[in-house]
């Protein structure tokens, strides 16, 4: 093992809290890829959704048909909050599933640690959407999900609070941050309700605040991921946009609060389409795209990976499931919850007879234009070190009265060992 992948593995190592995980290329566990006799698969997810399981369920019953030597195929639900943790912890400690889901932010460092096993690359995956999950022209992941964030809007509390439908302003071409926050400050005045929630931030898990800031064309770090970019003109006008929305308008879900969009608790939420499942008839609602920031229109999409863990004790036939769950028709089943990068399917109607919940034309304005236009959220090797500097950084930001250019140019002195690494 070379210098440079073991400076790559012992990043990775940064993912857990138990010590230095053994991640390397050098080959995966005693009896990796050892199939003889009965096999029994496990692979690690975090959604315990009951449609997600039985989805996957459906997948495996079928593989299993025709592979009667695998005698079983268990989904482990892991918790989403400490997943990522839980799973290294998991292969260092000689304990690794066979596959696995990875999210986008630990992509580079599961890739370029030789922890995964190449998988078999497929033309129809859009070529940007594998990016990630490459490493020399090799396949380490396939993106099972490429999906774009859109708003949900509870149509009903805005016209209770005597705002417009974000459809409408579309069409005017005003669906802008300055009109939804004017629209959330209005629904939080009126109501007592809040008005807008970008999900899963909770002011803790930063990139998805990529939904927000990417329309200022600011960016966490340079492409190349040397450069911090939160001190830059563009970041400092985003976060002070930002903040202004939060604690002078009271546009959005203020710190130490919660508001359930889904329960109907505020207007409108940021999130992806998988959310949708958790809509009822308690009220009525839309999905649209991201409002237009000062730099026009902008998407933003979040992944995640379908990988075999090179220290699996069965790759061979884990690399055969994973081929097998994630072909052309499959790839259709799991597009009813997880948006698939794939040419064949980019298609509104196509989608639709799979997305009970969403119309032809709001999987074709968030889906479809957000997966072939979408930049996906801050990705970078090191990612656990990075984005525990970061969160620290932005801390002091969310109080009133923050010194927004100090802060960031905090954040950026605080990851730029890290960046230039």
């Amino acid at each position: 093992m070379n210098a440079q992948r073991q400076q790559r593995t012992i990043r990775l190592a940064a993912l857990a809290t138990t010590g230095v995980l053994a991640l390397t290329a050098c080959g995966g566990g005693d009896d990796a890829g050892s199939d003889s006799g009965p096999v029994n698969l496990r692979m690690t997810v975090w959604s315990g959704a009951p449609e997600h399981l039985k989805l996957l369920d459906g997948i495996a019953a079928e593989y299993r048909k025709a592979n009667p030597n695998v005698k079983s195929i268990k989904f482990d639900v892991l918790p989403v909050e400490n997943y990522t943790e839980t799973l290294t912890t998991q292969i260092a400690g000689g304990k690794s599933p066979d596959l696995a889901w990875i999210f986008e932010n630990s992509a580079p460092d599961f890739v370029s640690s030789g922890a995964l096993k190449e998988v078999k690359d497929d033309e129809d995956v859009l070529p940007a959407a594998k990016e990630i999950w490459q490493q020399d022209g090799k396949l380490y992941a396939y993106p099972f999900s490429t999906s774009p964030f859109g708003v949900f809007v509870n149509t009903d509390m805005l016209k209770k609070a005597g705002q417009p439908a974000p459809a409408d302003l579309i069409k005017q071409g005003k669906w802008t941050w300055a009109e939804a926050t004017k629209m959330g400050s209005a629904v939080n005045d009126k109501t007592g309700k809040t008005g807008i929630v970008i999900r899963d931030f909770d002011y803790k898990a930063w990139d998805n605040l990529a939904t927000y800031w990417d329309g200022w064309g600011a960016e966490a770090w340079s492409a190349e991921g040397k450069t911090c970019g939160f001190d830059k003109p563009e970041m400092v006008q985003a976060m002070t946009s930002l903040h202004k929305a939060i604690f002078e308008d009271e546009a959005m879900l203020a710190p130490g609060t919660t508001a359930d969009f889904f329960a109907g608790e505020s207007a409108m939420t940021v999130t992806q389409m998988s959310r949708a499942s958790l809509l009822t008839d308690k009220f009525a609602w839309d999905f649209v795209p991201l409002p237009e920031g000062p730099k026009g229109k902008y998407a933003v999409t979040g992944q995640a990976g379908i990988a075999v863990l090179a220290k699996s004790k069965h790759a061979d036939a884990a690399a055969d499931f994973h081929a097998f769950m994630t072909n052309k028709t499959n790839a259709a089943k799991l597009g009813a919850y997880f948006p698939q990068a794939r040419s064949s399917q980019l298609n509104a109607a196509a989608l639709a007879k799979s997305n009970g919940k969403l119309s032809e034309k709001q999987l074709s304005d968030v889906v479809i234009e957000g997966i072939k236009n979408g930049k996906v959220k801050p990705v970078h090797i090191g990612q656990a070190e990075i984005y525990a500097g970061v969160r620290s950084g932005l801390d002091s930001l969310w109080k009133p009265r923050a010194d927004v250019q100090k802060i960031l140019t905090g954040v950026c002195d605080a990851i730029k060992p890290q960046l230039e690494q």
